[in-house]
């Protein structure tokens, strides 16, 4: 049985990143903005961005050092983070069933969450956190459970990396936190020096980036606060997170649809003295709620793409409620649903995308890149080493020019000192970016 559910699972997991993969490479023509955006960070790598933190910048770059402009490689990676995210579900809900039947239908009822297929070609901080989220709710868990020192050290390096994918992460920081309050004073017993091992890792991961933050005036937080629309008038904070509500049960519909051919009948018993139920809540449904009380009391607006991980563990919890009205031996049902989801999932993505033709993936980010450098070369023998603009037009430049030009922000003070070099071309007429040669 063990194996069964094993090569199902391996399966799955092929089948999901074949699709991902697929689609996009051979209906897009163009990478997305997001990842255009990463890969015109990773040109010029640092410990932060005036947007985000580094690791998706980093992530991309890594791949393109490897595989160059192949814009299918992109594609691969983002659906290799989400593979890791599936598998650290997996392996946390068979610790929490015991069953590797249910902890495999926790894994599937996450095909029913648009931001765990259709959204994920698209590889940007959203997507980055999904291991790191995973992994910490499952090394958390083990730290509960057995208490041994490199948990705590694996626990500690994820977190990290999630904090450095995207800021929003600290919300499942927030819920951990009350995970271990909530088991200590229930009585669970952690060895004094273990109390010092996740926390120092964590900040030993996100010192480069804080000394970052520090000099660059907290760049990165101001933008955020920005992003959200900042202290809105006093209809915000009532309008807005009632958007966010009707938004986050709309979104999970075909989720609900799937739960629903999954259970016999729904009977539900909440008991919270149950430790496993308690974990769950604390590190699925308080995170979630965090967000919806940050757009009450600021009065800010909730990206949905921002919810992209809050629901990585929405399938275990389901399944936690409601495993005892589950008949593991009639899931024809629920297997139907399913199968329609997963395929139309693809097949959706592919028809918007050869049906829409004014779409950020149809701009022709190859045939610009190849004018720009026949005008560079009329000019110029040297190389293109730098190209300003923003991160879409100019990261384009940067990411399909086979130099690889540095991109630098229109507002960067060395933006400025490279427009007075001496081999240089504004692309003002055809295109909104100014490319550099030698400084």
């Amino acid at each position: 049985m063990t194996k069964n559910i094993n090569k199902l699972l391996i399966v799955f997991l092929f089948i999901h990143l074949l699709f991902w993969v697929l689609a996009p490479s051979l209906t897009n023509k163009n990478l997305p903005l997001d990842t255009i955006e990463a890969l015109a960070w990773g040109s010029n790598l640092d410990w932060g961005f005036n947007k985000h933190p580094p690791l998706s910048a980093f992530a991309v770059e890594i791949i393109y050092q490897i595989f160059g402009s192949n814009d299918w490689t992109y594609y691969l990676l983002s659906q290799i983070f989400v593979i890791i995210g599936f598998i650290a579900v997996y392996k946390f809900s068979d610790e929490i069933f015991n069953n590797q039947k249910l902890a495999l239908l926790s894994v599937l009822l996450l095909e029913g969450i648009y931001f765990y297929n259709f959204t994920t070609p698209e590889f940007n901080v959203n997507v980055a956190q999904l291991p790191f989220w995973g992994l910490t709710v499952y090394y958390t868990w083990r730290c509960i459970k057995h208490d041994k020192a490199t948990d705590y050290v694996f626990l500690g390096l994820f977190a990290g990396l999630g904090i450095l994918s995207k800021y929003l992460f600290i919300y499942l920081i927030i819920g951990i936190k009350l995970v271990f309050i909530y088991f200590l004073r229930k009585g669970k017993k952690i060895k004094f020096s273990h109390y010092f091992i996740a926390g120092p890792i964590t900040l030993l991961i996100l010192l480069p980036h804080i000394i970052w933050l520090t000099e660059n005036n907290y760049m990165t937080i101001t933008y955020g606060l920005q992003r959200t629309g900042g202290v809105g008038s006093f209809i915000d904070h009532l309008i807005y997170p009632l958007i966010f509500l009707i938004k986050q049960i709309g979104l999970l519909i075909p989720f609900l649809l799937m739960s629903f051919f999954l259970v016999k009948k729904i009977n539900i018993k909440f008991n919270l003295k149950d430790e496993k139920l308690v974990f769950l809540l604390l590190t699925t449904v308080v995170p979630i709620f965090f967000m919806l009380l940050t757009s009450m009391v600021m009065g800010a607006k909730i990206r949905t793409m921002w919810m992209t991980p809050f629901y990585l563990f929405a399938g275990t919890l389901t399944i936690y409620i409601f495993k005892s009205q589950i008949n593991l031996n009639k899931l024809k049902n629920f297997a139907t649903i399913f199968t329609i989801l997963f395929i139309f999932s693809p097949f959706a993505y592919v028809y918007i995308s050869i049906t829409q033709t004014e779409k950020r993936t149809d701009f022709p980010g190859k045939e610009k890149a190849k004018e720009v450098q026949i005008l560079w070369d009329k000019e110029y023998k040297s190389k293109i080493n730098y190209v300003i603009g923003d991160e879409w037009y100019a990261g384009n430049l940067s990411y399909h020019l086979k130099s690889r030009p540095k991109w630098i922000s229109i507002n960067d003070k060395m933006a400025f000192e490279l427009m007075n070099s001496k081999e240089r071309i504004s692309l003002e007429d055809i295109y909104p970016a100014l490319i550099i040669g030698n400084k």
